[in-house]
């Protein structure tokens, strides 16, 4: 391969505008609006502009504690290392274990999405294209990525950037011109609780419309396993983390605003991702040819979306291996770009064996859904346990680096919001707006059960035989090249 077992990521290679990206583009903001967020129209109705509002609002709690530790522990194992800190070693690999899996997972569920959204589209336009011929858009956008990871952050955090760019701004246009052509239809009272769907009166609909908007909000912490291949880290990875969340959010927010009162706020409960009540079905009814930017930008979402979580498994696996709890190969560098190629090919493996299996096995809108359970079951997890972590790394640092509101309350808050989104992706059904998973949507309870359950045999391996190995998932490496003397610039002192 060429490459190395030794060596660091390339340091200073990227900024705050890229790293932002990089978060930004893991939430698919395009995709999540045209295909997440109506999801919870059938309980909020009209009324879904304020449950992305509050769901805004739960969020920017987790995303909070997040962008603390990644100022605290700048590291490419991002969560693991935090919860390696805040809580216990042990854990700490286990969300690592856990997290590189479901992040090795979502490029294959965005490289599906591209698939038959495209093959769906053109058959759509061109009848005699197969509706089933999906694959090879699949593979094209499978050697995009890997491409762009090969070629190293830099390249890879610029295409994220200019990928994101365009999704946002061709989305916020659309929702002006929905805005403009609502006229007199434009109304604050959709951020109350008068326009919530049928059987979901009230704050409840409202509650349950923000637990499945909650979920788009999912990689808003993809910046963090960058941390070691960016500028002045510290600062940046807290900046890009709240700047993700809160910037996308009230994205969210403007262009469910948008839809709600073009198309009415007392018929919204029957709007979703497809057909004539959807984004691409009200852009191709109404406004001519703007439905093919529409539709470019979901499928550039897609791309987006892969590339930047490639980014954080390759990251998160690097930061893994070269401690040994994972394969070392998997900490191999390119000696020039200084990417991990051995987990960027590993990753291009996983993603077009996953994709092309699932989607054969069932059909690709199966295998995304099924693949879609298991990441957020496992994200969502993953933010709890981040949550725990928050509070355990700053009681430990000392009163000096406390704050009680920060890292006490708004932990707390969290996974207060976070719990019932995992519940729900489980399905759970604890609360009556929740539906059961079934078959093959509902294997992925053992699929993850299983996996973790292996992480935790080879981490009772690991502590028989090398119990150092596992104490190194809380080694920050970046503080061994920073200066010893002194405390940084926030105030603390390097440990």
């Amino acid at each position: 391969m060429g490459g190395e077992t030794t060596g660091t990521l390339r340091r200073d290679a990227i900024g705050l505008r890229e790293v932002l990206f990089q978060s930004v583009t893991a939430m698919a903001p395009a995709a999540a609006v045209a295909a997440s967020i109506p999801s919870g129209a059938a309980f909020a109705g009209g009324s879904l502009p304020l449950a992305v509002l509050i769901a805004l609002v739960a969020c920017l709690f987790t995303a909070s504690c997040v962008a603390e530790l990644a100022r605290e522990l700048p590291a490419a194992g991002s969560v693991a290392t935090y919860a390696a800190r805040g809580l216990h070693p042990a854990v700490g690999f286990l969300v690592g274990w856990g997290y590189v899996f479901v992040e090795m997972l979502v490029p294959p569920l965005l490289l599906l999405q591209l698939g038959f959204t495209a093959a769906g589209t053109l058959h759509e336009e061109w009848s005699s294209y197969p509706a089933d011929l999906w694959w090879p858009w699949s593979l094209a956008g499978a050697g995009v990525i890997a491409a762009a990871g090969y070629l190293g952050v830099r390249a890879s955090a610029r295409f994220g950037t200019v990928l994101g760019v365009f999704e946002i701004v061709v989305f916020l246009v659309f929702a002006l011109l929905l805005i403009g052509k609502a006229g007199d239809a434009n109304t604050l009272s959709v951020f109350g609780t008068s326009h919530t769907a049928d059987g979901y009166a009230g704050v409840g609909g409202v509650f349950a419309g923000s637990v499945y908007t909650v979920l788009a909000f999912a990689g808003f912490e993809a910046a963090a396993p960058l941390a070691e291949e960016t500028r002045d880290p510290r600062r940046t990875m807290h900046r890009a983390v709240l700047g993700a969340a809160l910037g996308i959010g009230l994205f969210y927010v403007i262009t469910t605003y948008a839809m709600t009162v073009y198309f009415g706020p007392d018929r919204f409960a029957k709007f979703g991702a497809s057909g004539a009540a959807s984004w691409d079905g009200v852009a191709r009814a109404s406004f001519g040819l703007f439905w093919v930017l529409v539709f470019l930008a979901v499928v550039n979402s897609t791309i987006a979306n892969a590339n930047a979580c490639a980014n954080v498994s390759t990251r998160t696996a690097f930061a893994l291996a070269r401690i040994r709890v994972l394969p070392r190969l998997l900490a191999t560098l390119h000696p020039r770009h200084r990417s991990p190629v051995a987990g960027i090919a590993a990753q291009t493996v996983v993603a077009v064996g996953t994709a092309l299996g699932l989607g054969f096995a069932y059909d690709p809108v199966t295998a995304f859904l099924l693949l879609a359970t298991v990441i957020v079951t496992v994200v969502v997890g993953v933010y709890i346990v981040v949550n725990l972590a928050c509070p355990g790394h700053f009681l430990r640092a000392g009163r000096g680096a406390l704050k009680p509101v920060r890292h006490l309350l708004f932990p707390v808050l969290g996974i207060v919001a976070f719990v019932p989104a995992l519940l729900t992706a489980a399905g759970l059904p604890v609360f009556d707006f929740v539906t059961e998973l079934t078959p093959p949507v509902s294997y992925a309870g053992p699929v993850v059960g299983g996996w973790m359950a292996a992480g935790v045999v080879v981490l009772l391996v690991l502590m028989r035989r090398h119990p150092e190995r596992i104490a190194e998932t809380a080694r920050v490496h970046l503080e061994e090249y920073e200066p010893t003397a002194g405390p940084r610039q926030d105030g603390t002192v390097p440990r």
